[in-house]
């Protein structure tokens, strides 16, 4: 999670200086590069075929969209803003299970999930004088991440993990070039913005290799709470590098997304030990979860 905010961090340092598609043009670079290079060594690019899957397209147009549309809100808004929205990521995914993969969710886990977007809509504030535009950017990249994680359930299990992510990275690297003109042009890039940029790739590849090591050797349920301490880094840097400071309805908001998610966590964890120790039938699963 710190790794992936560092990563943030320079990318709203580099839409200072030039637009988020030359941001995401040459960060992609670097990044489809590294992600080739290992992916070439595990033989993950031998069948490049499996990528015309249909849950495959799905969930790079997904990536693309989350990406894009993430990326525009950080570069207009607090760091920390951006990443209290993107934390009711887990609760949209398990909306959209429930009402497009039929999973089961009961009340409880309904009643959180609504409480965890009043949060959203505290951090957003629609209709107030806080209310920015760009906060439409960041549900929006909520939106297409929830598309991608749903897509994610349901790839073959033959297709390389290492594949879509290369497929992804290379998409969102071209569009980003294709944005550069629309957005303003190239701007004059030097070598500590390069050096920055690619900073940035290593860190979003450290953060990925991270949780796929953290994730063979504990149980989810343990790891899937530590996603929140994305947001102390956020408010962390976002006061250090740029001198914000969440105001009380962000922090309210914060507040009531992050222990709406962490019940949820915690039902499901109580849910499946549950279901392991035979005390409730797979059918009933859903009825109070």
């Amino acid at each position: 999670m710190a790794a992936f905010t560092f990563n943030d961090s320079i990318m709203k340092l580099a839409s200072t200086e030039m637009n988020m598609g030359q941001a995401m043009f040459v960060r992609g670079i670097f990044a489809t590069t590294l992600l080739s290079a290992i992916a070439l060594h595990r033989g993950a690019l031998a069948s490049p075929r499996m990528l015309v899957s249909p849950m495959v397209l799905l969930r790079t147009v997904g990536e693309l969209g989350g990406t894009l549309f993430f990326l525009l809100a950080l570069a207009h808004l607090p760091l920390a803003n951006v990443s209290s929205v993107m934390q009711a990521l887990p609760l949209s995914v398990t909306m959209g299970a429930a009402l497009v993969l039929g999973e089961p969710v009961g009340w409880r886990r309904w009643l959180a999930i609504l409480a965890g977007f009043i949060g959203v809509t505290i951090i957003v504030r629609p209709g107030f004088h806080g209310f920015n535009l760009y906060a439409l950017y960041a549900l929006g990249a909520v939106a297409c991440c929830t598309v991608r994680d749903l897509a994610t359930r349901r790839l073959p299990p033959e297709v390389p993990s290492m594949l879509v992510s290369v497929a992804a990275t290379f998409l969102v690297t071209v569009f980003g070039f294709f944005l550069v003109e629309p957005m303003g042009g190239w701007a004059p890039l030097g070598i500590g913005g390069t050096a920055l940029l690619a900073a940035a790739a290593c860190l979003v590849l450290v953060g990925y290799q991270s949780l796929i090591v953290a994730m063979r050797v504990a149980d989810i349920s343990f790891i899937s709470p530590f996603r929140y301490t994305a947001l102390l880094w956020a408010i962390l840097l976002g006061f250090v590098l740029f001198g914000d400071f969440p105001d009380m309805p962000m922090i309210v908001g914060s507040v009531i997304v992050v222990a709406s998610g962490l019940y949820m966590l915690l039902r499901e964890r109580s849910r499946g030990q549950a279901l392991a120790s035979g005390r409730i039938a797979p059918s009933a699963a859903g009825a109070d979860t």
